[in-house]
């Protein structure tokens, strides 16, 4: 971030399980322009040229990041057996998009089950998604 920001300070702080990082610049929105003022279910949330070739090379991350923010694992019980399967949820359109492009890109199939949750079901789609995302902390 101190690269990018042109040494701009950047604040890196410990916590209990995570790192927190903050770095005020004012050309953020430049660099990040779905970022702004408002529910993001409101702002257009495409991806730059630079992310989409982020995103490409690295769907699984994304793919994880988006499910961490906004989603869950569960198991689905139907007549004694567990069947595992991940749910995404957001108001957002484009989140939607973005997350069934990501699936697509790992060659993953999700489907629209509500107007706000996207679902990944299938045993073998689960267990791909497994591999990228791991137990949520």
């Amino acid at each position: 971030m101190s690269i990018v920001s042109a040494g701009r300070s950047v604040l890196c702080q410990r916590a209990k399980g995570c790192v927190v990082l903050g770095a005020y610049w004012k050309n953020w929105p430049c660099l990040f322009p779905q970022h702004g003022r408002g529910p993001k279910h409101l702002r257009c949330l495409d991806l730059s040229g630079w992310q989409v070739q982020v995103v490409d090379e690295h769907a699984g991350h994304f793919l994880k990041g988006l499910i961490q923010a906004d989603g869950c694992r569960v198991l689905n019980r139907v007549a004694g057996r567990d069947y595992p399967r991940y749910y995404f949820s957001n108001r957002s359109e484009d989140l939607h998009r973005l997350f069934a492009s990501a699936c697509q890109r790992l060659g993953v199939c999700c489907r629209r089950s509500s107007p706000v949750q996207t679902t990944i079901g299938r045993r073998a789609d689960v267990a791909r998604i497994d591999a990228f995302v791991g137990p949520k902390a």
